[in-house]
């Protein structure tokens, strides 16, 4: 004998709301697909998709509930978004900047609100798998259990052919670290992933990685640099940091693609690099002597000039050290902020919002600044707003692009500042070069050959009498290093400056005002009024086993 269930009425009125629900629901799926075709958009109901994580990556959770969108599929080439509302306020805009995006190509399908809601749930599963990625990406314990074991660049390769992806990424910062290198490359080649560290300004090979390991490699450095995993088409650029017991580092990390692949090169940024002292920037006898007296000035401009890579922004960030008291209001205009000091006020040049250097500068000037240092006068607008601060109470330092201390002047011109305006504005103008330090462990005497005898003779024949070196050319001793364990095989450890110093004298700012300002003419007098050339600061230096002679030559000449 069979029983027949009976329902309680609280069951039949829950199946009857679940019923008038569910045809609630396909009422406003009919009217989204209504509005789609009116649109001429796709339509799609989301309920129960399969939402790839990847193709979650694409927006963040806060954007996806803002705009009311989701991304439901992303391949290597495609990405599709659903839209609630596409007409909604901001919507428009945001989707225009995913767009930037090359390396897809971008559709939009219509959702109903209640597709939307239950494909947003999927946010929840990639907060939970997604890597954390902190502000300390990498922390002093990762890289003190490594570094030991990569003293060298052989331990380096050691290590990195048995570790891990994660360990991976850390050796090789580890690596850098313990060798004080200051930029890493990792370059993806047809065969294999080469690994390099730039030394002294040299670039050295350190190890190659298999093919199979570039990708987890990128993925692992854009995560801790928090870029864009998606994108490979396009340039990227982020930055991480790491804490140290007694130092911080700023990682900054930049990619471009290239024919087998990403290339990434992180710039290693030592805080400590900032505490340098202006008295050891390698500055030295009538050249020190006359910029310290510059920079105690109240008013006027000093230029740091040189190639990219001569040490520019560290004789700025020097003389900010010593002038930085509590009775100077000092401001910089930076691009990007390089080292963070204490006591001074930095600002991040921003060209996406407009703040260029002029533009800043300009604002600079309302903030009652003692001092102001400018990153780079790069525009005739930069250099007409620098040059007339100086003229009204304001000590302005800065660097430029120019080959010498006296084709500045030229330079300057060219862009369009008054030759008027420019001698009254100039202070000095410091031309520089960083050499390598040879290793003091394995340093020793070598002889030249008469050639370059002869050469070193010429240059010191010109030394200017004034700067009080005496040189007996019968004599000349110079050094070289073999490598050994402390300088890596090397030969080298560390870098100083090599520099000139040119000041307006009255026969200089009449060669201004005259137009017959050639950097040749301008460099003749600065030598005739005294100035030791940046060549003849080298050769003092060798002679003295500071540096080699080869080293001179191949960055002064």
């Amino acid at each position: 004998m069979s029983t027949k269930l009976q329902l309680s009425p609280s069951d039949v009125a829950a199946k009857f709301t679940a019923k008038i629900s569910d045809i609630a629901i396909a009422d406003k799926e009919r009217e989204t697909k209504t509005k789609a075709d009116r649109l001429g958009m796709p339509y799609l109901n989301l309920v129960n998709f399969p939402i790839a994580q990847e193709a979650l990556r694409l927006v963040d959770e806060v954007d996806a509930k803002k705009y009311k969108i989701i991304p439901f599929l992303a391949t290597d080439t495609e990405a599709r978004i659903g839209l609630v509302s596409p007409n909604a306020q901001g919507v428009a805009e945001f989707l225009a900047g995913l767009e930037q995006d090359e390396a897809h190509h971008y559709s939009y399908y219509l959702i109903s609100n209640n597709s939307w809601a239950s494909a947003v749930k999927h946010y929840k599963g990639l907060v939970k798998t997604k890597p954390v990625v902190a502000g300390v990406a990498i922390n002093e314990a990762d890289l003190t259990k490594f570094a030991g074991s990569v003293k060298d660049f052989s331990k380096v390769a050691g290590q990195l052919k048995k570790a891990t992806t994660t360990d991976m990424v850390t050796i090789v910062i580890a690596g850098a670290l313990e060798l004080k290198a200051s930029d890493i490359h990792v370059e993806a080649e047809e065969a294999n992933v080469k690994i390099r560290y730039r030394l002294d300004g040299v670039l050295y090979d350190v190890a190659s990685v298999s093919k199979e390991a570039w990708r987890p490699l990128i993925t692992r450095l854009k995560l801790l640099a928090k870029l864009k995993l998606n994108i490979e088409a396009k340039p990227q650029d982020g930055r991480f940091t790491i804490f140290l017991t007694k130092d911080k580092v700023d990682v900054r990390v930049s990619c471009i693609p290239t024919a087998f692949g990403e290339s990434v090169v992180m710039r290693l940024l030592r805080s400590s690099a900032a505490g340098l002292k202006f008295e050891d920037l390698g500055l030295r006898g009538r050249a020190y002597e006359i910029l310290q007296e510059q920079i105690k000035r109240p008013n006027g401009m000093i230029l740091a000039t040189g190639p990219t890579g001569s040490g520019k922004t560290t004789t700025l960030y020097a003389i900010l050290n010593k002038l930085n008291t509590s009775d100077n209001k000092i401001i910089t205009l930076e691009d990007p902020i390089e080292y963070k000091l204490s006591g001074i006020n930095q600002s991040q040049v921003d060209y996406n919002k407009g703040y260029d250097f002029a533009r800043g500068l300009r604002s600079i000037l309302r903030q009652d600044p003692d001092i102001v240092m400018v990153g780079e006068i790069r525009d005739t607008e930069t250099a007409d707003i620098a040059v007339n601060a100086a003229l009204t109470g304001h000590l302005l330092i800065s660097t430029m692009h120019t080959n010498s201390a006296a084709s500045t002047v030229p330079r300057l011109l060219s862009m369009g500042v008054k030759p008027f305006l420019l001698t009254p504005a100039l202070n000095a103008i410091l031309g520089q070069r960083l050499v390598r330090l040879l290793c003091k462990e394995c340093k020793m005497a070598v002889d030249i050959d008469d050639t370059t005898r002869k050469r070193v003779k010429g240059i010191l024949a010109t030394l200017p009498k004034i700067t009080g070196y005496k040189t007996d050319t019968t004599k000349l001793k110079f050094y070289s290093s073999k490598g050994c364990k402390a300088c890596n095989n090397l030969g080298y450890n560390g870098r100083t400056g090599l520099y000139e110093v040119l000041i307006i004298t009255p026969e200089i700012e009449k060669a201004i005002l005259s137009e017959d300002h050639s950097a040749s003419q301008i460099g003749e007098l600065a030598v005739k009024a005294g100035m030791m050339t940046i060549v003849q600061d080298g050769v003092l230096k060798a002679l003295e086993g500071i540096t080699s002679l080869e080293e001179v030559f191949k960055v002064a000449e």
